[in-house]
């Protein structure tokens, strides 16, 4: 018996989840627009995206979807996005988001310093308890 590749491509579907059928960039929001085989839309905004943050909206414009439906292509950026991990919340190497959230924490603003003088008064952070070794 022969299996018709429409059988395959269902059942490699089913695998890896809803396949990218249509991108669009959306400049009056600053979302990418992924829409599924699913009949589902998602939009994340571009200043999440690893590669993509900070891109003029004529280069975010042209998107390529890959074959199989897993992955976008932004050829004028050389930037490639893993739909899958979109879902996930992923938007970059892990390199990527470490550096990111590092940054984010290193953000300096009224309302931080004045929890850290808050804080401060009350003693500042706890230390930490090491626990007794048990014999």
């Amino acid at each position: 018996m022969e299996i018709s590749k429409e059988a395959i491509r269902t059942a490699r579907a089913k695998e890896v989840g809803p396949c990218a059928v249509g991108a669009r960039y959306r400049p009056s929001v600053g979302k990418i627009e992924v829409e599924f085989d699913n009949g589902m839309t998602l939009a994340v905004p571009t200043s999440l995206i690893q590669g993509l943050a900070g891109a003029r909206a004529a280069d975010l414009s042209v998107i390529e979807i890959t074959p199989a439906g897993q992955g976008l292509h932004f050829p004028r950026l050389d930037a490639d996005v893993f739909v899958p991990a979109l879902f996930d919340g992923i938007y970059g190497s892990k390199a990527w988001i470490k550096r990111s959230a590092s940054a984010a924490g290193s953000t300096r603003s009224e309302a931080k310093s004045a929890a850290a003088r808050a804080n401060g008064k009350k003693g500042g952070r706890p230390r930490k308890v090491q626990e007794e070794a048990h014999a």
